[in-house]
């Protein structure tokens, strides 16, 4: 798992579009998608139902949100520390 993988499922699992969250990201989509489905293969789960117009992030997905916004909440503070 990378740090970007996880910034990216924060973004598409905060504004609930992976257009939006590419265009917020300044990637493609299919960049971002990739990205997405990589980490799911990695973490062997599921993190967004996608059978439906609109995004919503399986059960699964919604606990590993809490753990990657503190991973993210800790790296930025991490960095502030630093400087």
């Amino acid at each position: 798992m990378e740090l970007k993988q996880v910034t990216y499922f924060l973004t598409v699992a905060e504004l609930g579009s992976f257009s939006a969250a590419a265009d917020h990201l300044y990637i493609s989509q299919s960049s971002l998608s990739k990205q997405i489905m990589a980490l799911e293969k990695e973490l062997g789960i599921e993190l967004f139902d996608r059978s439906k117009r609109n995004i919503v992030l399986t059960e699964a997905g919604a606990t590993f949100r809490k753990h990657a916004q503190r991973l993210n909440d800790e790296y930025k503070v991490m960095l502030a520390n630093l400087k």
